[in-house]
C-alpha cells in the first residue's frame, strides 16, 4: 500500500487486471473509497457516467479554448466574422465571376455562407481534436481524466463560432428575404440540430483518429492536411451538386459524407438544393461507425502513447 501525501489519497492495487482503489481520508476519520480506476476491459467501452463526472473540466477546457484562442488579438471574437465575410467575398469573385460557376439561382453571397459556415464547423473541430495527444502531452502524463474530455470540449466550444456565423448568416438572409430575393426555408429547417450532430460527429471522429495516428507517425499529420484541403473542394460548397452530371464523378462526390449535410442545408434554409432521407442516413451511419472506430484506436493508443508522444 502506497500513500500519496499530496493529495491525502491512498492508491491500493488489486491486480494487474482489476487496477486500483483510490480512497480520500482523513487521519482521524474512517478510511473511505471514493474511487476506482481501473483499466478498460474493451477497446470500445466507452464510460459515459466517467466523462459526465467531469463535466465541470469539460466547461473549463471549453472556456480556455474559447479565451485562449484570440486572448492577445486586437479585434479578439470579430475574427468570427471576418472569416467568413473574407471567404465569401474571395469565393464570389473567384467562383462566381471569373468561373462563372452556378448558384441555382441563389444570391451568390448566401449561398457561399451557406456552405461556409457548415465546412468551417466541421473543420475546425476536425483540426483542433486532431493534435489531442501531442498538444496535452504534458498535461496528460501529469494527472488523470478521461482522455476524451478533451476532443469533446473543443466540438462544444466550436459551437460559438458556428453560432456567431449562423447569426450573421441569418442577418444576411433577411436582408435578401426583405429585398425580393428568391429564398424560400422550408420544413427540413428543423433538422438544423441533427445537420450540427453529424457534422460535430465527423469532425470529432475524423480528429481523434488522426490524434491517435500521429502519436506514433507525425507524417499522418502533414497527410491529413493535404486531404482536408482536397476534401473542401470534392464538397458542393462553392458550387451546386446539380451542376455535376450523372456518372462515376458525382457518385464519389455523393459518396463524400459531407456532401448531403451541405445540400440537405441549403435546401433547408434556401428552398434550392438536394435533399435525401437516403443520403442523410447514410452520413448518419458512416458517422457512427466513424467514431465507434476512431474511439476503438484512441483507447488503444491512450494506453502508452507517454511511451512515443
Amino acid at each position: 500500500m502506497s500513500e500519496c501525501a499530496e493529495f491525502n489519497k491512498i492508491f491500493v492495487p488489486l491486480s494487474p487486471k482489476n487496477g486500483f482503489l483510490v480512497s480520500s481520508r482523513n487521519y482521524m476519520q474512517q478510511q473511505v473509497w471514493t474511487m476506482k480506476i481501473r483499466p478498460h476491459e474493451r477497446l470500445w467501452h466507452i464510460d459515459l457516467g466517467e466523462i459526465w463526472r467531469y463535466r465541470d473540466l469539460i466547461e473549463l477546457f471549453v472556456r480556455r479554448n474559447i479565451v485562449v484562442q484570440y486572448k492577445q488579438t486586437i479585434l479578439g471574437p470579430l475574427w468570427y466574422l471576418i472569416q467568413p465575410i473574407l471567404t465569401v467575398i474571395m469565393n464570389m469573385v473567384v467562383f462566381g465571376n471569373i468561373a462563372k460557376m452556378s448558384t441555382d439561382g441563389m444570391p451568390q453571397a448566401l449561398f457561399y455562407m451557406a456552405g461556409n459556415i457548415c465546412w468551417f464547423y466541421f473543420s475546425d473541430c476536425l483540426n483542433q481534436s486532431s493534435s489531442t495527444f501531442t498538444t496535452n502531452q504534458n498535461m496528460f502524463g501529469k494527472v488523470y481524466f478521461p482522455r476524451l474530455v478533451v476532443p469533446i470540449a473543443v466540438v462544444i466550444s466550436n459551437l460559438l463560432r458556428f453560432a456567431i456565423q449562423a447569426g450573421l448568416f441569418v442577418a444576411l438572409y433577411l436582408y435578401f428575404f426583405v429585398n425580393g430575393a428568391p429564398i424560400a426555408p422550408n420544413w427540413a429547417i428543423l433538422l438544423t440540430p441533427v445537420f450540427i450532430v453529424i457534422l460535430a460527429g465527423l469532425g470529432l471522429g475524423l480528429g481523434i483518429l488522426i490524434s491517435s495516428l500521429t502519436t506514433k507517425y507525425r507524417d499522418f499529420s502533414i497527410l491529413f492536411t493535404f486531404i482536408v484541403h482536397l476534401w473542401m473542394y470534392a464538397t458542393p460548397i462553392v458550387y451546386p451538386i446539380s451542376m455535376v452530371e450523372e456518372g462515376t464523378l458525382r457518385t464519389l462526390i455523393m459518396a463524400n459524407p459531407m456532401t448531403s449535410i451541405i445540400e440537405a442545408f441549403k435546401y433547408a434554409t434556401l428552398g434550392q438544393g438536394y435533399f435525401s432521407w437516403l443520403a442523410l442516413g447514410y452520413s448518419f451511419l458512416f458517422m457512427s461507425v466513424l467514431l465507434l472506430f476512431s474511439v476503438v484506436i484512441f483507447n488503444k493508443v491512450q494506453r502508452n502513447f507517454m511511451d512515443t508522444v
